[in-house]
């Protein structure tokens, strides 16, 4: 795979070593088992699979390349290139200025750009009326075009199926913004509507059935499909994608459920359901799976807490913490400036949609476990910050040095 040239400021003399440790020696990816950092008083647990993925690593790489060849340019990002506070922030301080916020609200008018400005697409893709907007202005939008190819994967996909007289239902949250780029770019060649999980799915079911009629669609799936949507002659046909950024079980138990009910419905033989249902499941991205399939592996272990790093409106990082809260204490946190001390940490919470203080939330015992990952738009560097900034609450721990010594 390609390597990319970031930053060294998001790499880490712990992290870094450790994945590319595991990666060498486990190079088809078969063991997803944590790499453990036993310190004595306190011992680490760290997923298999976190942190920069292909598409992020791409898109940081190509963000600081445009404001490297260009010095003398203003340079503006769509929105946030990833989720990622630091990463942003970052780009901001080196005077980079963002035309949206992550939900499409308008920052810089459009009228403020002029030709020889530079705008970088975010690694989420854009719409194609972005495109078109940019091209306009006489900017090149795909001169620094961040795009995750694997975003582009699923783009290409709903073309190749929309082009066989498929319906694309969309699986993703419909106001982010990978979703909106890909609901932009299907419904170029298909009829699209999303869905944003099972009960959306289940719901949209009764208009393939018949059991509900399109006036209840239309109230219900408000904002949510295509211009010209049918759903009396639209749902005959129907393929899945997803936002790459969700629960890829999620994903496919939606597109299992929706195959079933095209079978049961239109009574299809087995060599007769791609007649009704198209087969998608290459759209579900690697890294996603990588990393959920990592968590899953950790959770078998047993630990006092977890702690993971990430963005607070990063979906990818959110699944995760959904899937650590089942079984554990589990702290969202941002950076390791959210742990104030050894008795309180600032966090996350996802239901309330905001942070708050929790107490304790080390315990007090000999020897305490701790669970360490994070989402795919999260530096190296965060990583061991939260690390050591755990491991200083213990004075009497092993060295790193003699830890890492026998790790590497």
């Amino acid at each position: 795979m390609k390597t990319f040239q970031i930053p060294e400021f998001y790499r880490s003399r712990i992290i870094t070593p450790i994945k590319e440790l595991r990666r060498k020696n486990d190079k088809l990816k078969r063991d997803l088992s944590p790499t453990v950092l036993d310190f004595g008083s306190v011992k680490f647990l760290i997923a298999r699979h976190f942190g920069f993925c292909y598409g992020v690593e791409n898109a940081i790489e190509i963000a600081y390349r445009a404001i490297e060849e260009n010095p003398d340019k203003r340079i503006f990002l769509l929105s946030e290139m990833i989720h990622n506070p630091d990463v942003n922030r970052d780009l901001l301080e080196r005077g980079v200025r963002f035309l949206m916020e992550t939900t499409g609200r308008q920052i810089i008018p459009w009228e403020e750009l002029k030709s020889d400005d530079i705008v970088v697409v975010p690694a989420f893709g854009t719409t194609i009326e972005i495109q078109n907007r940019l091209q306009l202005l006489g900017i090149d939008a795909y001169k620094y075009d961040t795009t995750c190819p694997f975003v582009e994967k699923v783009w290409n996909r709903a073309a190749q199926i929309g082009q066989k007289n498929y319906t694309i239902v969309v699986h993703g949250k419909p106001l982010h913004e990978e979703t909106r780029a890909t609901f932009s770019h299907s419904k170029e060649d298909a009829p699209t509507v999303i869905v944003k999980n099972q009960k959306q799915a289940e719901r949209l079911a009764r208009y393939i059935t018949g059991e509900a009629n399109k006036e209840e669609f239309f109230e219900e799936f408000s904002g949510q499909y295509s211009v010209g949507f049918d759903p009396e002659q639209d749902l005959q046909r129907i393929g899945v994608v997803n936002q790459t950024t969700m629960l890829a079980s999620d994903t496919q138990g939606i597109a299992d459920y929706l195959k079933q009910v095209m079978i049961k419905h239109f009574d299809l033989a087995p060599h007769e359901v791609e007649s009704r249902f198209a087969n998608t499941r290459d759209t579900l991205c690697y890294a996603t799976n990588d990393n959920q399939d990592a968590t899953y592996a950790l959770l078998k272990e047993q630990a006092d807490f977890v702690l993971i790093a990430g963005g607070y409106n990063s979906s990818n990082t959110s699944h995760i913490v959904e899937l650590c809260e089942t079984k554990f204490p589990t702290y969202f946190i941002e950076s390791a400036n959210k742990i104030l001390d050894r008795n309180l940490i600032k966090h996350y919470d996802l239901h309330r949609k905001k942070e708050k203080v929790t107490e304790n939330f080390i315990p007090d015992k000999d020897s305490v476990t701790v669970m360490l990952t994070c989402g795919a738009s999260c530096p190296d560097a965060i990583i061991e910050g939260v690390l050591t900034r755990v491991l200083s609450f213990f004075p009497d721990a092993r060295s790193l040095d003699e830890v890492m010594g026998e790790v590497l």
